[in-house]
């Protein structure tokens, strides 16, 4: 793996190259444990965690495909003997992540939503709520635009409110909470114990190619290199990235190295723009430029991204302060 300060501008991606980092032999989703994949779209991951005793959705993608979720989703649980989700875990409060959950609380309405504090009160504002709404209809009509379904937004609410190091129990497992800002203020990680797997945040970044990791970090880079202290010394066996899956596990630490060399890059290129005194549109032209690649767009609709763009850059100032 060679040249970490590669960026996604430079290096033009074909669909394929974004995922297919490290050959056809690698499964992503082929987990250690009773993890399953039911994700139904482009955007965030879907993933059922089946405990002895209890189940729990990680994450439930966009709105978009959720009625198809659901089902993939019910199906599973059927496969596995069971008919009750008992828990919706939320890593953050952004419309790819957690857009299809109105339609996971209507087919299961018993199941708990948990989620940070800071989750809970995002998605009691009106106009985070009108957000969610605009982007999921954006990401509909780019990934099917021949669907006329519902981006809902009633039963975007959080039921349990997860600290650091909160551990819900499935019975002979257990997933602890770990508290990742940078992303989001309400990012959370979740380690899945004893199996050893740490589904990571945003804040810790995403692999995009075997050179490069977009480092998606829209509030705060001292919150986020704080966060990857964290998730770095955790010290997991396993690594699941959001947009991605999981890592090899001889993989790992070089991960971490490549996520802090993109912050770095990251900064410098901000930094750049800034002693050349561009105006926030001139910052943006050149950040899509440099990191925008239109293969994205089946993880990210592009106004989605500009919006995150403008985040980074306006983060990546005032770290520079």
């Amino acid at each position: 793996m060679e040249n970490s300060n590669v960026t996604a501008g430079e290096k033009k991606l074909d669909w394929d190259d974004i995922f297919n980092v490290f050959g056809d032999d690698f499964d992503r989703f082929d987990f250690p444990a009773d993890v399953y994949r039911v994700t139904a779209g482009f955007g965030g991951e879907a993933l059922l965690i089946a405990g002895s005793e209890k189940t729990a959705l990680l994450d439930c993608g966009m709105a978009y495909c959720g009625e198809k979720m659901v089902e993939k989703l019910a199906r599973r649980l059927a496969e596995n003997g069971r008919e009750k989700l008992d828990y919706i875990i939320l890593s953050h409060s952004h419309y790819d992540h957690m857009g299809a959950l109105p339609y996971v609380r209507r087919r299961f309405p018993e199941a708990m939503v948990c989620g940070s504090r800071h989750c809970r009160d995002i998605l009691r504002r009106p106009n985070a709520r009108k957000l969610i709404k605009e982007l999921g209809e954006a990401a509909r009509e780019l990934y099917d635009p021949e669907s006329n379904v519902e981006i809902p937004v009633d039963g975007l609410a959080v039921d349990v409110i997860l600290e650091d190091g909160d551990v819900v129990s499935l019975g002979n497992g257990y997933l602890v909470a770990l508290e990742t800002k940078g992303h989001t203020d309400c990012s959370m990680s979740f380690a899945l114990e004893p199996a050893g797997i740490l589904f990571t945040s945003e804040s810790t970044g995403m692999l995009e190619t075997s050179e490069y990791v977009h480092t998606p970090i829209l509030k705060d880079y001292s919150d986020a290199m704080k966060s990857l202290k964290k998730c770095r010394e955790y010290g997991a066996k396993y690594i699941c990235l959001p947009h991605f899956g999981m890592l090899p596990q001889y993989f790992n630490e070089r991960y971490w190295e490549m996520f802090e060399a993109a912050c770095r890059e990251k900064l410098g290129f901000v930094g750049d723009m800034v002693s050349r005194s561009l105006t926030e549109g001139q910052m943006t032209d050149e950040y899509i430029k440099r990191y925008w690649n239109p293969a994205l767009e089946k993880v990210q609709p592009v106004e989605a991204y500009v919006i995150n763009a403008r985040a980074i850059i306006k983060a990546m100032m005032k770290a520079l302060e």
